[in-house]
């Protein structure tokens, strides 16, 4: 309690200087050498150093970057373990280690010293008061997946005040909070929160990094996040997001650093130790190893980095009390040796799978990168959850009625066991949506048939260029009455096969409103009106689409046969003799084998029973008795569906009609085994009642 150790791991280095300055960051008042060094680590105790000081490191060794080294004592470095940042990062020549424009390129070395143009460390007080928080612990099964931008979701929420807007203190609001719980979300998965910078060629153009996968620190909450400098701030959005019943989790991105290639800044790993931090090419280690596409790649098969990573993620479980991780571009991190292959069953994935706090919480691979053999999808460890993008591109193709999507459209709604039931992995592993943050928005999807991304500044060639969506008429926003309904009636549909499907469901922030982003399917440097969520409920849709979204998560909360602990094949019946699950045609019939190669096929129904295959005494199971039909019709033309006649049944009562949003529950109902159209372009859910 009267000082502060400073420790620095770096295997080559040759000498490490601890940088103190004054209160305001922009003189620097001391430097110390770390006198001791003990496994590679150099450490020092610093006597009466308290909360608040500002410091950084300078880092001595050989500029060798034809041998994978790049020290340069002259730049001032974060601290990888830096708990806070204080001050702005300003783009200068001086940040790079080589001379910029010189004919030698990075084998150049550059003198000038670039402190005045860095943020500066902040050594920080961890106390907090967090007195009866619980985690919310929701099972896998119940789980609904809310993505947001802290910044974008608040900014322009009319009931905040200025200073709370873009904030964590926003996020912790009241008037947010009661959004997330009255749509019936049960956590929030924040795009990166870890401290970045905005890439160089953003700022010459006037733009930022909004999305922030451009990390500096994996340790300090991005500054421009808080209303004020104290990191409590978050802890009090988590403890109140908890004291909601809802779930924190981040994303982050351990692939790789803010730093890129060769022609990159040295911030803070490279001038650490860069031979060490990254993954470097192995015939020519002046090079990066570049799986993610962004110039580098962090190698977690080294053990320190390894042990940064655990400790990072260790660090915002048991200190900041969220509930789980999204990870960036994930095959990366089971990338070891040269990086070409992808192991499950790596160094990073086995030190997940064994940690006593790691192992409990959330886990949610994006599953692929952009390095040899990249795409992964279902071929991560148990524990683990994938974002399923197959779900997404296969439901927005069917809607759009494509030709001989159907057979595909059973697998992902029924939890896509051909790519998760494996080593004993459940349905929840498969992280539905339509829409994330890179891409198109919901209805953008119904809006565009082309991506629209020249305010980017690249051209209108960056971001994805298949994007399954269709605008039925005009390109962005119409007149037209009947293609505004239709729009509108589209993402219900797309909305609603999210919520009904097996799996668990992610809902894009602002969708609920119909948000647009004009087209733009790669917005990462829009961090204006574009990306920001519109809380006047004028998108597409209208101020009506909410109230549905809210409708089909309590349709989903109701009832358990919707949220299956087990996949489903239609072996195991109930006592009645009903299927688990059971796909029949418009005429009642179970569907054959030469009904499922039709590619003319575009409406489907599906009967889920919750009595059969049921495990007693298993979590989640014991209560699920309700039966449901499912009738989906991509045609354009309205389609009879026969409904089954279920034994000893009553009458079907129609929960949800995408074609009549406004429909009250129940309101309509069709007798056991009898004729009911399904409208063009429609989704309608009955329940049995029994007789």
């Amino acid at each position: 309690g009267d000082g502060v150790n400073f420790a620095l791991f770096s295997a080559h280095a040759e000498r490490v200087e601890l940088c103190l300055f004054d209160r305001t960051g922009r003189t620097e008042v001391e430097r110390i050498d770390l006198p001791e060094l003990t496994d590679e680590v150099w450490h020092g105790y610093l006597p009466d150093a308290a909360p608040g000081l500002l410091y950084g490191y300078r880092v001595h060794g050989p500029y060798a970057p034809e041998a994978g080294h790049r020290f340069n004592a002259n730049k001032l470095l974060v601290d990888p373990y830096a708990r806070a940042l204080e001050g702005a990062f300003r783009w200068n020549d001086a940040h790079h280690g080589y001379r910029v424009g010189s004919g030698r390129v990075d084998l150049s070395f550059d003198r000038r010293d670039n402190a005045r143009y860095m943020p500066k460390c902040r050594v920080v007080e961890p106390a907090f008061t967090w007195g009866e928080d619980r985690r919310p612990s929701v099972p896998w099964s119940d789980t609904v997946i809310y993505e947001t931008h802290v910044r974008g979701f608040t900014i322009r929420h009319p009931e905040l005040d200025r200073a709370r807007r873009g904030t964590f203190a926003g996020l912790s609001s009241a008037a947010t909070i009661d959004h997330l719980t009255s749509l019936g979300v049960t956590a929030v998965e924040l795009l990166p929160v870890h401290a970045f910078i905005d890439d160089r060629f953003l700022v010459e153009k006037g733009l930022r990094n909004y999305w922030g996968y451009n990390t500096l620190g994996f340790f300090a909450p991005e500054p421009r996040y808080m209303s004020g400098s104290d990191i409590g701030e978050f802890k009090t959005m988590v403890k109140r997001l908890h004291d909601s019943g809802i779930e924190v989790l981040l994303d982050v991105v351990y692939n790789h650093t803010v730093e890129g290639n060769e022609l990159g800044p040295t911030l803070s790993f490279r001038g650490i130790d860069n031979a060490s931090y990254y993954h470097l090419d192995a015939q020519q280690p002046r090079y990066y190893a570049n799986f993610t596409g962004t110039g580098n790649a962090l190698n977690l098969g080294h053990p320190r980095v390894l042990q940064m990573v655990m400790d990072s993620l260790r660090y915002w479980v048991r200190e900041m009390h969220v509930d789980g991780f999204r990870f960036d571009l994930a095959t990366t991190l089971g990338r070891e040796g040269d990086g070409e292959g992808f192991d499950p069953y790596g160094s990073f994935f086995d030190a997940v799978r064994q940690d006593p706090e790691l192992s409990r919480v959330k886990l949610i691979a994006e599953p692929w990168d952009v390095g040899p053999e990249g795409y992964r999808l279902g071929h991560y460890p148990a524990g683990w959850a994938e974002w399923n993008d197959r779900f997404r591109d296969t439901v927005r193709c069917y809607w759009r009625g494509d030709h001989g999507t159907v057979p595909e459209l059973a697998q992902r709604i029924a939890g896509s066991s051909d790519l998760f039931e494996h080593n004993g992995r459940r349905p929840w592993c498969s992280i539905n949506y339509v829409a994330c943050h890179d891409g198109f928005t919901a209805a953008d999807t119904v809006s565009y048939a082309e991506r629209h991304n020249e305010a980017n500044g690249e051209g209108g060639v960056d971001g994805h260029d298949h994007n399954c969506s269709a605008n039925y008429g005009v390109e962005g926003p119409a007149e037209d009455a009947g293609i505004n309904a239709l729009r509108a009636r589209q993402i219900r549909n797309l909305l609603a096969t999210v919520m009904l499907s097996q799996g668990t469901p992610m809902l894009l922030a602002g969708d609920e409103f119909g948000r647009s982003q004009g087209g733009n399917n790669n917005a990462y440097c829009q961090d204006n009106e574009v990306s920001w969520v519109d809380w006047s409920g004028s998108g597409v849709g209208g101020a009506d689409l909410q109230a549905f979204v809210k409708r089909l998560l309590a349709l989903r909360r109701d009832h358990p046969v919707l949220r299956r602990p087990r996949f489903l094949h239609g072996r195991e019946r109930s006592e009645r003799g009903l299927p688990d699950i059971e796909w029949r045609t418009p005429d009642g019939s179970s569907k054959s084998v030469e009904q499922w190669q039709d590619p003319n096929a575009r409406s489907i129904g599906l009967l889920l029973s919750g009595d059969a295959g049921r495990f007693h005494g298993s979590a989640g199971e014991a209560e699920i008795d309700d039966v449901l039909y499912l009738t989906l019709n991509a045609h354009t033309e309205e389609v009879p569906f026969r409904l089954p006649d279920i034994p000893g049944g009553g009458r079907w009562r129609c929960l949800i009609d995408t074609a009549s949003p406004d429909r009250p529950s129940g309101d309509l109902t069709v007798g056991n085994g009898e004729t009911h159209p399904v409208a063009a372009r429609a989704l309608m859910v009955f329940a049995m009642a029994d007789g």
